[in-house]
């Protein structure tokens, strides 16, 4: 145990840190890797794969995206600011690359291979995204004059361009829910509502009449005619497992749903430990949001409120989405539970969303930043 008496960054970290957030990030990265052992080995099986490949995976990826999030939770707001702007014009520039270089995943460019690594760029702009626009919105809101508003509004134009263009409607309509959030929270005129809302509906149109896949998806959901086997068999795992489920690697249905480590493992998490185990699972996430909000309510930065708010709406808008498509309560789209689905790039992603969520809402007294001030003028010394 770190005491209070003790002052350096670790220390400083330790008690400024908020550890619920912490422990919550934590305990649903343990809940992935026990999943993983639940949902990955009849995938792997098929492909022809050792038992427990996508365990041995899984497990890689854990400690680095461990590392990755602690790491960036001792990050000042300036800091999380700057590596944002960075790690978004890294990660634009990866999407424009993977339209040309990319690996095609069920008709979809979204992969690019980095020393042999494959890594999804759009995982890592949201968060950075998020971000971007938070500061955007909060240079507007103190100086009106800078047209942080009009420049948020662009930027979400060519990041929204770039996912269309893989196409990626899950993560376009991810990303659109999220900025439209932080963009009515900083206080976006009526006007500007009215517009957005309707270029949401033509850009919806356009997307069910161009793409043939949306329009399969969205064709399959409201009529249940077609290759529905994926989301069917889902939900049969879920009604097999009744409320406490038929226990840890006594599940059957699981084992011919494609993508029961990725996209499915809710339906496993909800044949193998109930429906009690699921709902447990669904208030962490609630959790994580209505914790995330009500720091942003009570933080007096605007940069810090808004960036907050849009990251814990970002993950919980997340998991609202891979949970509605288990249920079959939305059309089926390719998003990973947070934390919980099997995949590196989601989940080193997801990692540095937690990392800046617990950099800006570390506990910063006024009188201490005051105090410190004073310290380095000669005026005073600090009160520790």
């Amino acid at each position: 145990m770190v005491s209070r008496a003790e002052r350096g960054p670790v220390a400083d970290w330790f008690w400024t840190i908020d550890r619920f957030f912490l422990a919550t990030f934590i305990f649903l990265m343990g809940v992935g890797f026990m999943l993983s052992f639940a949902a990955s080995p009849p995938v792997a099986e098929r492909l022809g794969l050792d038992s427990f490949h996508f365990v041995k995976r899984h497990a890689v990826f854990l400690l680095p995206s461990l590392v990755v999030m602690v790491g960036i939770s001792f990050l000042s707001p300036r800091q999380v600011r700057r590596a944002a702007i960075i790690l978004l014009g890294a990660s634009l520039g990866m999407m424009v690359l993977v339209l040309f270089v990319g690996e095609e995943v069920k008709g979809s460019l979204r992969w690019i291979s980095i020393a042999g690594i494959s890594v999804q760029p759009s995982e890592f702009m949201k968060p950075a995204f998020v971000v971007v626009c938070a500061w955007l919105f909060a240079e507007h809101a103190k100086q009106p004059e800078i047209p942080g508003n009009l420049l948020s509004i662009l930027l979400f134009g060519i990041v929204g361009a770039l996912l269309v263009a893989q196409p990626d409607l899950g993560q376009t309509i991810l990303t659109a829910a999220v900025w439209g959030g932080m963009f009515f929270m900083a206080g976006m005129p009526w006007l500007w509502i009215i517009v957005l809302a309707g270029a949401a509906a033509g850009g919806f149109f356009v997307a069910y009449t161009m793409l043939p896949h949306v329009a399969g998806r969205i064709d399959r959901f409201m009529t249940g005619e077609g290759d529905t086997f994926q989301v069917d068999t889902a939900r049969d795992a879920i009604i097999r497992g009744d409320w406490f489920g038929r226990g840890p690697g006594e599940g059957i249905v699981k084992r011919i749903i494609p993508d029961s480590h990725t996209d499915f493992v809710f339906s496993v998490a909800a044949e193998e430990f109930g429906i009690v185990f699921c709902m447990v699972i669904v208030l962490i996430f609630a959790f994580l949001v209505m914790r995330g909000l009500n720091h942003a309510f009570r933080e007096r930065n605007d940069f810090n409120r808004f960036a907050v708010a849009g990251l814990v709406l970002q993950i919980g808008i997340q998991s609202m989405i891979n949970i509605g498509v288990n249920l079959e309560l939305l059309p089926a789209k390719g998003m990973t539970l947070p934390l919980i689905s099997y995949g590196g790039s989601s989940m080193v992603a997801i990692c540095v969303t937690a990392g800046f969520v617990l950099a800006l809402t570390r506990h910063r007294p006024e009188k201490r930043a005051v105090e410190r001030s004073l310290f380095r003028s000669g005026v005073g010394v600090p009160a520790e």
